[in-house]
């Protein structure tokens, strides 16, 4: 395993992180057992994971509480732990400054911790950016001089909502939604790097698509039933495209991974992993090259054939 610079006063962490979203019960994807759960994520460690993200509205609080569980009598100093509020353990949305220390007190105690290393703001409307019109930001600066987190930020799907951020605040961490088909956030990279802004990919897979395991004939009952069957449709020819520039030889998923990997604003990849079988399998991307010939190609790719489809995730 590789390790990348995250944010100040932190380890480095692991080039792939555990996404937390599939140890909560009922979380929207296949459910996992607690017993499951636990064990991937002792698995995780033992491959040199030490980077795990996860939320209270994940599994209604269930995958704080079975991380939490997992990670017990464990070295704290060799792990870094990120987590969100705004999304609520009971499934509703609460994004009010006055609920930000609710929630974390709330997060600290089924992680069984007394702080975490980054607490961000979990996809809020555009408005929550600008921290010369929210407290929220005044609030997160109390909570690192209290020890109860070390840095925040927060989770997001666009550019313009990145450069708010980042212009506003004092921000050190960024979920930002990049992928091969998702590239509006790599305009702010360079910017990051240089305010040493930790930037964590979600969804590099593309909910799935990017491991070429889906067609236009794929249907879904999990969370991705929001899809239409003219999204699939679209999805589908476009795997198809990507295929044919990396090499219809090479692992996509793999390849997928790397191109988020090979940015260094990058501090870690957060990939969805429901099994044993994917998790190890996610963690062979961080030996693979990708040669800034083959970047450049899936950057123009999306510039030129992807950027104006706008899309759902």
């Amino acid at each position: 395993m590789k390790y990348k610079k995250y944010i100040k006063g932190s380890i480095n962490i692991s080039e792939i992180g555990l996404g937390a979203w599939q140890l909560g019960h009922n979380s929207g994807w296949k459910s996992i057992t607690e017993n499951e759960a636990l064990n991937l994520v002792h698995i995780s460690l033992d491959l040199g994971i030490n980077f795990f993200d996860t939320a209270p509205n994940y599994g209604h609080g269930t995958s704080e509480e079975r991380l939490g569980k997992a990670l017990k009598g464990r070295d704290r100093s060799k792990i870094v732990i990120n987590t969100k509020f705004g999304h609520t353990h009971t499934g509703t949305l609460n994004f009010s400054s006055d609920y930000i220390r609710e929630s974390l007190e709330g997060s600290l105690k089924r992680l069984q911790l007394d702080y975490v290393d980054s607490l961000i703001i979990h996809n809020p409307p555009s408005e929550y950016f600008d921290g010369n019109k929210n407290d929220h930001y005044e609030i997160l600066d109390k909570l690192i001089v209290e020890g109860k987190i070390k840095a925040y930020g927060a989770s997001l799907d666009t550019y313009d909502d990145m450069k708010l951020l980042m212009d506003t605040t004092n921000s050190k961490v960024i979920e930002a939604f990049f992928n091969i088909f998702h590239q509006d956030t790599l305009r702010g990279f360079e910017e990051a790097q240089n305010k040493d802004v930790g930037i964590i990919v979600k969804i590099p897979l593309d909910s799935g698509w990017l491991t070429g395991k889906y067609n236009a004939e794929s249907r879904f009952n999990d969370i991705r039933s929001r899809w239409s069957k003219e999204d699939i449709e679209t999805r589908a020819k476009l795997v198809t495209k990507v295929k044919s520039i990396i090499g219809t030889e090479e692992n996509l998923a793999h390849i997928a991974i790397a191109f988020c990997l090979a940015y260094d604003a990058v501090s870690t990849v957060i990939p969805g992993n429901v099994n044993i079988e994917q998790l190890t399998s996610n963690v062979k991307s961080t030996d693979i090259s990708v040669s800034q010939n083959l970047i450049e190609k899936l950057e123009y790719f999306y510039q030129s054939e992807v950027k104006n489809l706008n899309l759902p995730w």
